[in-house]
């Protein structure tokens, strides 16, 4: 029992210093330097504050900045949900049918490499200052990854198993659900862990052009207001609120595709060695 034991503590110790020992260093040391600089250098906190000013202007404004992140969060959810939704539905609609594709695919490639700065004026002017926008646009720079990735993946399918299907007479539906998008499946994960952080790039993108105040603005608003009136430390909050929201989001949707991989797909089974 005691040497299972012994065995047990050696793998954990060995799994922990192969993946998160030398992260742990690094952001040990990373602090170590941030701390350091604007002592040995004399900077004033409005101008490079200490991980400790930006964690007591946390504290302090603790009362707009949780308020702002669960904005943040919501909207980035839902554009999140709509670019999956829409993403996904396109691709199969594209990929049912090689017109299609060819008709409407360079669009979303075109829709693509428009700059979002320069679109967001006119969906505020549509949709108005607020969340409709600022999910919109969070939509439209999470839509082009999920749509192109399954898309990708909806055409990549074995050239055996499309002609097994063929054999025993399966019709073009049947081959979709039952062979192209499963196959399509790890693509399809691919497209939606970039989509998640970008969707939150987004909604931040468009609390700037449109956010709204009075307790209602999200993380980009945040940041806009702290910059205005060079609160350097709570800006520095905002901002790395939001790249911890983005971390949890993409974990969490790197969780929900090992549930939908891990049991046939290698990139899963591999990752869980």
């Amino acid at each position: 029992m005691d040497s299972k034991a012994k065995k047990q503590e050696s793998k954990i110790w060995q799994k922990f210093r192969q993946f998160y020992l030398g992260p742990i260093i690094a952001f040990v040391v990373f602090l170590a330097l941030w701390q350091s600089v604007p002592v040995l250098l004399g900077l004033e906190h409005y101008i490079l504050p200490k991980p400790t000013d930006v964690v007591a202007a946390a504290i302090e404004d603790w009362s707009l900045l949780w308020p702002a992140v669960q904005i943040t969060v919501v909207e980035s959810v839902l554009g999140f949900f709509v670019s999956a939704v829409v993403g996904i539905g396109v691709s199969i609609l594209l990929a049912s049918s090689k017109v299609l594709e060819r008709s409407i695919y360079p669009y979303a490639i075109v829709l693509q490499t428009i700059p979002v700065v320069a679109v967001a004026p006119i969906v505020v002017i549509w949709f108005g200052a607020g969340y409709n926008s600022i999910v919109v646009i969070s939509f439209l720079i999470g839509f082009f990854p999920v749509i192109s990735n399954t898309l990708m993946g909806l055409n990549s399918v074995d050239k055996n198993k499309d002609e097994l299907f063929t054999l025993y007479n399966a019709t073009k539906w049947q081959k979709m659900w039952k062979l192209r998008i499963p196959s399509a499946l790890p693509y399809m994960m691919t497209g939606l862990k970039i989509s998640c952080t970008l969707s939150i790039v987004g909604a931040i993108v468009g609390e700037y052009i449109a956010g709204i105040g009075g307790g209602k603005g999200g993380l980009g608003y945040s940041i806009t207001v702290a910059a205005m009136q060079v609160k350097t430390s709570y800006l520095f909050a905002c901002g790395i609120a939001a790249a911890i929201l983005g971390i949890a989001f993409y974990l969490l949707v790197s969780m929900f595709s090992n549930y939908m991989l891990n049991s046939w797909h290698d990139s899963a089974i591999k990752a869980d060695k």
